[in-house]
């Protein structure tokens, strides 16, 4: 403003030395007179208004607006906090429903064929999760998996009338838990930030693990499914090393659960004392390694144990000279070992071609080592033995249909093979636990963002009894007999429901 003043007093001055030549010095003077008056007033409207402006900007550093501005800062903390809360405080529901139609075949060794050509069903998942804060988070599953209908084969032949199950009051609690466990996780660990971590307790994400997982057309869960794919209680503890280590995608996890507990439920004698009259607890441990993983080409390992395993007490190969009136009991057998290591590539080469670039491949191979106790027989042997598996395949992009992907898949395993594998998703059985060889080929396409489409043919050839059945005479791996089932073919298609 200043400088205005000046420039406008300058301007006088030339403005005077102009009208010099044309007026009297009188004349001029008294314009010169005037025009000092009227810059005088301007003068003190610009002194005015100036300090008009520092009174304002001192009322903006006053302690009155301080304290308004905290106030201000203060509540806009709170509103956050309000919509962190409400935005969290719920549980996060998602949905994956399936009707599935299933044709079953078996071909027994006396050439007998048996089946049940059209089994239908629907399996609900009502998956839940809720992170109360940054570092703990809950994950939960209800399951519903049920036939059709009634199921005459129920209750000694008698049908429990399931047309009216949800009208009529029981005494029946059938909701299922598949899932229920919190995940702590931290960015460090014991201070080094090089090392992030979760620790985990609860029911366990233990089937459809690495492998399984693409032809179920999901996400992996926790376990490798070559060796592991039952559900199971107890505790989990991951260690990402990549930082530490330099390795690309290295991590560390050790697991350990309970599949059986040993004890007299309530108003029993000694409530939940040990029952001497069943088997033993049974337990697993076991540890998964990652060494290498760089998102492309990655290398998994574990290795578990799992202590007295179980069989029907009585059978032909417990002790052989068991009393008949205890067949049917479960006992226990021994211990077993698993181990597993697999190559997974998640595109092949780089570049080749968008086919090749989009398709997963998998290499995996298994073995089991039994240790019978106490003269038991596991697998039809006393003495300890090992079993191997290997499994191949493929999932890739259908070369004839956008928004589907198709795959085929290979195993074979050897006389004494056994995997832990009994929740399989397979109306066949298990095909992983198969001592023989399997293959199967699926189909899935995606019509909706929600709807899915699934298609896929397994076959079995067993080449000795008692596949993926509990220890005890089921088994004992001879030789396939008149009624054992010989070879087996499962046909699968469902539509499923996902949001």
């Amino acid at each position: 403003m200043k400088k205005a003043i000046i420039g406008l007093s300058t301007a006088v001055a030339l403005s005077s030395t102009l009208f010099a030549a044309n007026t009297s010095n009188d004349e001029m003077m008294k314009q010169i007179e005037l025009l000092k008056k009227q810059i005088q007033m301007l003068e003190t409207k610009l002194n005015s208004n100036e300090s008009k402006v520092s009174n304002l900007e001192k009322s903006f550093t006053d302690k009155r607006f301080t304290k308004l501005e905290k106030t201000v800062n203060r509540n806009s903390k709170k509103i956050q906090d309000v919509k962190a809360h409400d935005a969290g405080d719920n549980i996060k529901w998602d949905i994956d429903f399936r009707t599935q139609y299933d044709n079953v075949q078996y071909k027994l060794g006396n050439g007998k064929k048996v089946s049940n050509e059209a089994i239908f069903s629907n399996r609900l998942w009502l998956g839940m999760k809720f992170q109360a804060d940054d570092n703990s988070i809950f994950y939960g599953t209800l399951s519903y998996n049920k036939l059709f209908g009634d199921n005459r084969a129920s209750t000694n032949g008698n049908a429990t009338f399931d047309w009216v199950t949800n009208e009529a009051a029981t005494n029946d609690n059938s909701l299922k838990v598949k899932e229920a466990y919190w995940l702590y996780k931290n960015d460090s660990f014991l201070g080094n930030s090089d090392v992030s971590w979760t620790a985990s307790v609860g029911r366990r994400p233990s089937t459809d693990g690495l492998g399984i997982n693409f032809r179920a057309d999901q996400s992996r869960k926790s376990a490798l499914s070559h060796t592991v794919n039952v559900e199971f209680d107890g505790a989990s503890a991951r260690f990402n090393l990549d930082k530490i280590t330099g390795v690309s995608g290295m991590w560390l996890k050790f697991c350990a659960g309970r599949g059986l507990t040993n004890a007299k439920l309530r108003f029993d004698d000694y409530d939940y004392m040990k029952d001497n009259d069943t088997s033993e607890n049974v337990d697993m441990a076991g540890v998964i390694f990652v060494p290498y993983d760089d998102g492309q080409y990655s290398i998994h390992m574990n290795y578990a144990k799992a202590w007295n395993l179980i069989g029907m007490e009585g059978s032909i190969d417990n002790k052989r000279n068991a009393s008949p009136t205890t067949t049917g009991k479960f006992d226990n057998f021994g211990d077993i070992q698993l181990a597993t290591i697999m190559f997974k590539a998640w595109g092949i080469g780089s570049g080749i071609s968008d086919f090749l670039d989009d398709t997963t491949v998998f290499a995996s191979y298994a073995m089991s080592k039994t240790s019978p106790d106490g003269g038991n027989e596991m697998l039809g042997s006393t003495d300890s033995e090992t079993g191997h598996s290997f499994w191949i395949g493929a999932n890739m992009p259908c070369p004839i249909t956008d928004n589907a992907r198709v795959g085929i898949e290979w195993n074979k395993g050897s006389k004494y093979w056994r995997p832990m594998t009994y929740g399989e998703d397979t109306m066949a059985g298990s095909k992983i636990a198969a001592r023989g060889t399997a293959w199967e080929v699926y189909r899935n396409q995606k019509l909706t963002d929600a709807l899915s489409f699934s298609l896929r043919y397994t076959h079995i050839k067993y080449d000795y009894a008692g596949s993926n059945g509990f220890f005890g005479d089921l088994g004992e791996p001879t030789n396939i007999r008149d009624n054992n089932v010989e070879e087996a073919q499962n046909i699968t298609a469902n539509v499923r429901y996902r949001f």
